[in-house]
């Protein structure tokens, strides 16, 4: 398992990648080839936010499980879009439980809150939470979503249209680079969201 931090959300495994590697390179350049025609438009490459996005679907879950890109558990999901402008966009959604609220919902409403998954990875630092299963009482389940851009001198143009050791290269490249931005920009918005306590 990854070791992730206050300051970290997302982990490349480049080791781990080429360990369980059916083709004895990179496990991930395998998937990359069973979404080959997500890589191109009418055979040309994909504009770099579209490259962008593509790749880092394919490194994580549900795509790839386990991920070429680690997510840290209760940032879920992490992904990468374009706006409406054509930027690129990393998006996050976190829980906030009702105690990591300024204001909480009434106690005479006595709501339901988000609950630990009970069928997941049980993670005391970094809790993934699910919605509870409703009885007689109301939940009131708060989540965060945060926008980060991505700025363009870390994206990059493909070279290659299809699979293979080129396109796996550049994916590579662009998905690391995309991590590194999320671990540098994200991950303190989210840390500030719980006021440094987790």
């Amino acid at each position: 398992m990854p070791e992730f931090d206050r300051f970290t959300l997302a982990v490349v495994d480049d080791i781990r990648d080429r360990e369980q590697a059916s083709d004895g390179h990179s496990r991930y350049g395998a998937y990359l080839t069973q979404h080959a025609d997500d890589f191109h438009e009418d055979g040309a490459p994909l504009r770099p936010v579209d490259f962008a996005a593509v790749a880092w679907s394919v490194a994580t879950a549900p795509v790839m499980a386990p991920g070429y890109v680690a997510v840290r558990p209760d940032v879920q999901p992490l992904t990468v879009h374009r706006d409406y402008e054509g930027r690129a966009v990393l998006d996050a959604r976190v829980g906030l439980r009702h105690q990591d609220l300024a204001r909480r919902p009434e106690s005479r409403l006595r709501a339901l809150d988000w609950e630990r998954d009970p069928w997941g990875r049980h993670d005391d630092e970094w809790p993934v939470l699910v919605g509870p299963e409703l009885t007689d009482r109301p939940a009131v389940l708060v989540a965060a979503t945060l926008l980060v851009p991505v700025p363009d001198n870390i994206l990059l143009r493909p070279t290659a249209a299809r699979p293979g050791r080129t396109l796996t290269h550049e994916a590579k490249h662009v998905v690391a680079a995309l991590a590194a931005h999320a671990n540098s920009a994200l991950a303190p918005l989210v840390d500030d969201l719980f006021g440094g306590a987790r």
